[in-house]
């Protein structure tokens, strides 16, 4: 075992865009786990765009990292000590673990990772938070039946590659928006979309609207921004509109020039009967088993496809977590932290 553990920290509170500074990579010892804990050895952390609102000490859904704290985020790691008698050495398992080489963990905040049924790194994405993201937001939510069209965006992410595929096994046309040519034809060789739109093309609202020919029953958010502008004309009577991420507004900081269109929304709530809801995947908590018996089923049955972007190293985790901000990533982000 190092005798040091390796962890990047908050530096400093990014204004806009994260910058290099504002992470710090410090060394120290391995913690040691007390009463009812366990000592992990990172082998794969996750990175996801709600790490930026973390970043900020606005008011939200979740206390901020503070500065000097290091980074937050979900990691599968091998027990290297255990004071849990339901955690041996060598087993592997799931916990918010943060950037870092070792993390101590209380046991009951751990959920074993069974490395026969999938691979391990599979329990960060497709079986993981963002694919229970997907499961419960657009079942619950965007509650789509055959015959619909469900549009999602970052389609070719952890969420919304799963949200377009759940919408074909009801039965629905699945429309997925993303940015760049590749993007857009994995979408439909790849995960199986009807119609794929790159919303950094030319002419993007009248080739979404070309794609979605009976409007759109429900979409599920994920961006903002001009996506969502391209989107709010062909919204359906009584469509429904899980927001489940705004990416295009993360480094925001100032409201975007323009009128207030808020009237216009608002006009269009009423007349059309929509529904749209913010969610948290946490709001949803007690579906977790239901989730990953289903979705674990269409994984090993082949029904669902899933792709990881994968970055050697701690040390990269910093430049991959601001590329993922500009969407630079090309499905599921995991940083690989040690074999």
């Amino acid at each position: 075992m190092n005798q040091q553990n390796r962890r990047i920290a908050l530096a400093s509170r990014p204004v806009g865009e994260p910058k290099p500074t504002d992470f710090r990579l410090e060394k120290g010892p391995i913690p040691e786990p007390g009463p009812g804990q366990v000592l992990l050895r990172t082998l794969w952390l996750s990175l996801d765009p709600y790490m930026r609102g973390r970043m900020s000490d606005a008011k939200s859904y979740a206390k901020p990292v503070g500065i000097g704290e290091v980074m937050t985020g979900g990691i599968v790691g091998e027990v290297a000590r255990s004071n849990d008698p339901k955690f041996a050495p060598g087993d592997l398992a799931l916990g918010m673990g943060g950037w870092q080489e070792y993390a101590v963990l209380d046991g009951k905040e751990l959920r074993k990772v069974d490395p026969a049924a999938a691979p391990p790194s599979t329990a960060l994405g497709v079986l993981g938070m963002p694919g229970m993201t997907a499961y419960t937001g657009l079942l619950n939510i965007g509650q789509p039946k055959s015959g619909e069209t469900v549009v999602v965006a970052a389609a070719t992410g952890p969420v919304g590659s799963l949200v377009g595929q759940i919408a074909k096994l009801k039965g629905c046309r699945a429309v997925g928006i993303a940015g760049g040519g590749d993007k857009c034809r994995a979408l439909i060789e790849e995960f199986g979309f009807d119609a794929a739109v790159d919303h950094r093309a030319p002419g993007f609202p009248e080739k979404l609207k070309a794609a979605c020919p009976k409007g759109i029953d429900v979409y599920f958010e994920n961006v903002g921004g001009a996506v969502w502008d391209a989107v709010f004309p062909l919204l359906n009577d009584f469509a429904r509109i899980p927001v489940c991420g705004l990416i295009a507004n993360y480094n925001m900081t100032e409201l975007p020039p323009g009128p207030d269109r808020t009237a216009a929304i608002f006009r269009a709530v009423l007349t059309k009967r929509l529904t749209i809801r913010g969610f948290i995947v946490w709001d949803f908590q007690a579906q977790a088993r239901e989730f990953a018996a289903e979705v674990g089923g269409w994984l090993r049955e082949g029904r669902i496809k899933y792709r990881e972007d994968v970055v050697e190293g701690l040390d990269n985790a910093p430049q991959a977590f601001m590329g993922l901000l500009k969407g630079k990533n090309f499905g599921k982000l995991v940083v690989r932290v040690a074999k």
